[in-house]
């Protein structure tokens, strides 16, 4: 049974230590259970993502849909930032790095995301990502926070950054539309 861990910093969020089975063949991890998340809706779509070092994705966030997050290959560092007005946690951010040191050293933790907390990624090395998604894609719950926003006080470490040009055209926190500002407890 996998080990299922509150992350301190944001409510609602949830860090999953999966079983590894290993011998010398290799291993086997069961990296998603609908049972693990218990105030989460079914996942109802996978995707894959697979960046080179340097890439970073986000900051992003949904109204509406929730997200697991898993990294088979590579290692990517995580921010969350919780933008859920009401939120016990409002403007918390949080960063962990997972994936793998070596073949025999991996960090397999599993990243429950729930809607109004804004979620980024940077590509430490090449690396592959996958998330789970519990609605499908829907252009107007695909929203998002400029990464570089001072207010987050993310810690995406040294060097240069790929960004997309929509991640670059972001807003601040403070510039985020009131229809568009999550709200905590509040999820259709």
């Amino acid at each position: 049974m996998p080990r299922i861990e509150a992350c301190n910093e944001i409510t609602d969020v949830l860090i999953i230590h999966p079983d590894v089975h290993a011998d010398e063949r290799g291993n086997f991890i069961e990296t998603y259970r609908r049972s693990w998340l218990p105030l989460g809706r079914e996942m109802i779509q996978g995707n894959r993502g697979d960046r080179a070092a340097g890439s970073l994705v986000g900051l992003h966030y949904h109204l509406h849909q929730a997200d697991y997050w898993y990294v088979p290959f590579g290692i990517c560092r995580i921010v969350l930032h919780d933008l859920r007005v009401g939120s016990p946690t409002y403007g918390n951010t949080y960063t962990t790095d997972v994936g793998d040191t070596s073949y025999y050293d991996f960090d397999h933790r599993g990243i429950f995301i729930p809607p109004g907390v804004a979620h980024g990624f940077l590509a430490i090395t090449n690396m592959t990502i996958t998330y789970m998604v519990d609605g499908y894609y829907n252009q107007n719950d695909e929203l998002g926070v400029l990464w570089s926003d001072p207010a987050i006080k993310a810690d995406w470490g040294d060097g240069e950054k790929i960004v997309s040009k929509r991640d670059q055209l972001n807003p601040l926190i403070s510039d985020i539309p009131e229809s568009v500002r999550p709200r905590y407890g509040l999820r259709t």
